[in-house]
């Protein structure tokens, strides 16, 4: 895994100054891949004067009308967010360990180790807990109970400085400035570590769950709890499509079992 890899997602970002502050802050250590989920117009004008010698990146941005839709090619989500409850998540890393995580599980050797989604809340509400929801893990930045709200810009410098320790001579060593606006990450050979992207992943967890509810294992609330939980989980495993087909397998032969007459 290299810095190509990891996607910086905002949602719902609504200062086009800010914006233009994440480019730059972006391109400070290097980081190329940058995404919105919006469905208003932003004032370009200023997210270019912010963005300085960083417009580049605005230029390759991609923009898409919900966070489903932008991270459907990652193999990993996580949501920042310096709020908890119920619904937002039980675990979390703040953005050192964070980095060094994704350094111990997403290997340099791996040219094809999948994409890596951060995402970023709105300015003032921060990330909505639908979306925190289908995000994988949970990351906060510590900070003073005084006067705990970041700027946006400065929360991504934050963790892009941090990943910028961990993979910058990774990242140095690749010879890569990949970015979402053209080309496209070498074929991986055979028997190379690709894990399962969002699409792949909800696919074998939709899979699952529906092998046991026909075994009658819901009777009872709490399928949409596993749902989560079994996303989760497969995704930080980063699952191959050998594996993913495997452990569906596996499942299935339960039914199959359990349907036939004692």
């Amino acid at each position: 895994m290299f810095l190509s890899d990891i996607v910086i997602i905002l949602c719902r970002a609504s200062e086009p100054g800010n914006i233009g502050a994440v480019c730059r802050a972006m391109k400070n250590m290097g980081l190329s891949r940058l995404r919105l989920v919006c469905t208003e117009a932003l004032d370009e004008a200023l997210v270019r004067t912010r963005a300085i010698h960083a417009g580049d990146i605005w230029d390759q941005a991609l923009f898409f009308d919900t966070l489903e839709a932008a991270a459907a090619d990652c193999s990993l989500l996580i949501g920042t967010t310096r709020r908890r409850g119920r619904r937002r998540k039980s675990v979390t890393m703040e953005p050192r360990t964070l980095a060094a995580w994704l350094r111990d599980h997403f290997p340099s050797e791996s040219t094809s180790a999948g994409k890596v989604g951060i995402v970023f809340g709105n300015e003032r509400t921060g990330l909505e807990d639908a979306e925190l929801d289908m995000c994988n893990i949970a990351s906060h930045i510590p900070v003073s109970d005084a006067f705990p709200s970041l700027n946006l810009s400065h929360a991504v410098q934050i963790y892009a400085y941090e990943l910028f320790l961990a993979f910058g001579n990774a990242a140095n060593d690749s010879g890569s400035a990949a970015n979402d606006s053209g080309g496209t990450a070498p074929d991986p050979v055979k028997g190379e570590w690709v894990p399962l992207d969002r699409t792949q992943v909800d696919e074998l967890t939709a899979s699952i769950t529906g092998t046991l509810a026909d075994l009658g294992f819901y009777k009872y609330p709490g399928r949409e709890e596993q749902t989560r939980f079994l996303r989760d989980l497969i995704s930080r495993a980063g699952l191959t499509d050998h594996e993913g087909k495997y452990l569906e397998n596996i499942f299935a032969k339960a039914a199959r079992l359990g349907s036939k007459p004692s």
